[in-house]
């Protein structure tokens, strides 16, 4: 995973992890901006669960949007 793909493609992306994430607001999303530890913050704070289990969603995410949608 290479987080400056995902970063550099935010954009693109937005609309991803918005369906992956509908609790997220478009302006988490803006705030976020592609970068791993706020989105995984915001994950965090809207669904109430430990940074770790917020972590591992994004990574998985970020995974899959590296081999499929960024291919």
């Amino acid at each position: 995973m290479d987080w400056n793909r995902v970063e550099g493609n935010w954009k693109q992306l937005k609309g991803r992890a918005k369906q992956q994430w509908g609790k997220l607001t478009d302006d988490d999303l803006t705030a976020s901006n592609g970068r791993r530890d706020e989105l995984a913050g915001k994950v965090q704070e809207r669904y109430g669960i430990a940074m770790d289990a917020a972590r591992k969603q994004v990574d998985e995410w970020a995974r899959k949007a590296d081999d499929t949608w960024l291919s």
